[in-house]
C-alpha cells in the first residue's frame, strides 16, 4: 500500500487516504474503512459533504487547524457552526489564535484542507471538540481526501481524536 498524499485511496479501494486507513487500523477501527463513502465531486466544504451524504449540515464534523501563539491546534466543529477564535484563545490560554495557512495544515496533518480527518495526522496536536457535535448519534468527517467521508459516533470521534470537549462555537443570532 502506498502512503503518499497523492494516492487518493488505499489499496483496498475504500476511498480513505492510505495514512488515514492505517490510522483506523492502528486504533482498532478498521471496520470503518468499509463505511467510507467516496464521491465523484469534492466534499471540501461542510455544505458539499452534507449534500453528498444526504445529512443535516450540523452532522458534518469539520477538522480545522488554528495556530495558537504559533502552535497548531485542531478544532472539531459541526458543519453548521463557526469557530469563535476568542473562545479558543481563552480555552487555550493563548495570546493570539489565527486560522492556520494551507501549508501549515498540510505540514501538521499530512492532508490538504478539505480532506483533513479528525485523527491520523502526521504530527500530534492538541485537539478541541465543540460540544455541539455530541448532539448527534453519528457525524460524518473527512477520510483524509476531499472526496471521501466516514461516519462515526461523536463520543468515539472525541475519544479517538484525544479531544477535550469545549464550547467554542460562535453565538447564533
Amino acid at each position: 500500500m502506498t502512503t503518499t498524499a497523492a494516492a487518493g485511496a488505499d489499496a483496498e479501494g475504500s476511498g480513505a487516504h492510505p495514512r488515514f486507513a492505517a490510522a483506523l487500523e492502528e486504533l482498532g477501527l478498521g471496520e470503518l474503512t468499509a463505511r467510507v463513502r467516496r464521491f465523484p465531486d469534492a466534499t471540501r466544504t461542510a455544505a458539499e459533504a452534507a449534500a453528498a451524504v444526504g445529512c443535516e449540515l450540523s452532522e458534518i464534523c469539520k477538522s480545522l487547524i488554528f495556530a495558537a501563539d504559533g502552535v497548531p491546534v485542531l478544532v472539531l466543529m459541526d458543519g453548521a457552526s463557526r469557530v469563535d477564535v476568542e473562545l479558543v484563545r481563552k480555552e487555550l490560554g493563548a495570546q493570539k489564535v489565527t486560522r492556520a495557512k494551507a501549508d501549515v495544515v498540510r505540514e501538521t496533518t499530512g492532508y490538504a484542507i478539505g480532506g483533513v480527518p479528525p485523527f491520523g495526522h502526521r504530527t500530534r496536536t492538541r485537539v478541541l471538540a465543540d460540544r455541539a457535535l455530541l448532539r448527534h448519534g453519528v457525524v460524518w468527517a473527512a477520510a483524509g481526501d476531499p472526496h471521501a467521508v466516514f461516519p462515526i459516533p461523536p463520543a468515539a470521534l472525541v475519544e479517538h481524536a484525544g479531544a477535550t470537549v469545549v464550547d467554542v462555537r460562535e453565538p447564533t443570532a
